[in-house]
């Protein structure tokens, strides 16, 4: 809560207590909107609101992928939904497509580049799987960026390069209610599904052999945790560009502080995220003199934290 009232008093517009008050009454009462009114309801609003979806979703997403890989150090971005949602954004505005239809290619693509890491790694038969997929799915994202390249290449370097450099470092700039209309419902699902099964995610650190004699299909558990974390990331992705980091250091705080359990993971990450993006956006868009795009800031904090994390708590990695 006091994030929450931080990030709303921070930002170039300042107010004062009598003011967020005053237009409270006029949005209740139905008042004409003043220039405080729009930029507190829809520009901070939206963008708060987002913020807090964003983080508590790619946290989700990074302890989900870590608890199936067995792994702590992986991201949401393993299997290339991040390289794939952002070649579909890139396309989009090579285009000349809405904003709406930059969305919907992000989330279109991001999706079919983790099917087709799988179908590839189904085809796999001299590896485990958990490693066909994580070499397919590096494979796969280093075709997605040279793509992404080339359109960088052939892109108008007066409008088109522009927004597609500022798209993939990351932001809430354009964030608004209409937004999280379309994506909150889609990771709110994707959460129930985590929730029901959150007991069976610690059964992921057994072999395949011991889950199977417990009369469970890892195979099929497995299909469904990729495909929840996998929409969740496309979602996420497609309406604030690339945010790295969050999917990977907070999961990995969360463990640190509650154990691998994910039944108490699951709701930490959640929490860790959200707040954590809240105040790294509040950060980029108050403290410095040009707004920073998040993707840049989270990677300046993010980096040097996990580090100190690695080398303080490398016994507990």
């Amino acid at each position: 809560m006091i994030l929450l009232i931080i990030a709303f008093f921070s930002g170039k517009q300042l107010f004062s207590v009598s003011e967020f008050c005053s237009s409270i009454q006029r949005v209740i009462t139905g008042q004409k909107y003043t220039d405080l009114d729009i930029i507190l309801w829809q520009i901070r609003l939206p963008r708060i609101l987002t913020a807090l979806l964003v983080g508590a979703s790619l946290s989700v997403a990074g302890s989900t992928y870590q608890g199936m890989f067995k792994n702590p150090l992986v991201s949401p971005d393993i299997l290339g939904v991040s390289v794939g949602a952002s070649l579909g954004a890139v396309i989009a505005i090579y285009f000349n497509l809405s904003i709406f239809g930059i969305q919907i290619c992000a989330f279109l693509f991001g999706f079919i580049t983790v099917l087709l890491v799988y179908v590839i790694a189904q085809l796999t038969k001299r590896l485990e799987p958990i490693l066909a997929m994580v070499l397919a799915g590096i494979s796969i994202s280093a075709v997605l960026a040279s793509a992404i390249s080339l359109i960088k290449l052939l892109a108008d370097p007066y409008s088109q390069l522009t927004t597609i450099t500022f798209w993939m470092m990351g932001s809430l700039t354009m964030a608004t209610m209409s937004d999280l209309y379309v994506v909150a419902p889609i990771i709110l699902i994707c959460l129930v599904p985590l929730f029901l099964l959150r007991w069976r995610m610690n059964l992921m650190s057994l072999d395949d052999e011991e889950i199977s004699t417990l009369g469970i299909n890892i195979r099929y558990l497995r299909i469904i945790f990729i495909l929840i974390a996998t929409l969740i990331t496309s979602a996420t992705v497609s309406i604030t560009g690339i945010i790295g980091w969050i999917g990977l250091v907070i999961p990995h705080l969360a463990r640190l502080w509650q154990g691998p359990d994910f039944r108490h993971l699951l709701p930490t990450s959640i929490c860790l995220g959200a707040g954590f993006l809240l105040v790294t956006d509040t950060i980029a868009r108050s403290a410095f003199p040009i707004e920073l795009p998040l993707g840049i800031l989270t990677a300046f904090i993010g980096a040097p934290f996990f580090l100190g994390l690695l080398i303080k708590g490398k016994t507990k990695v």
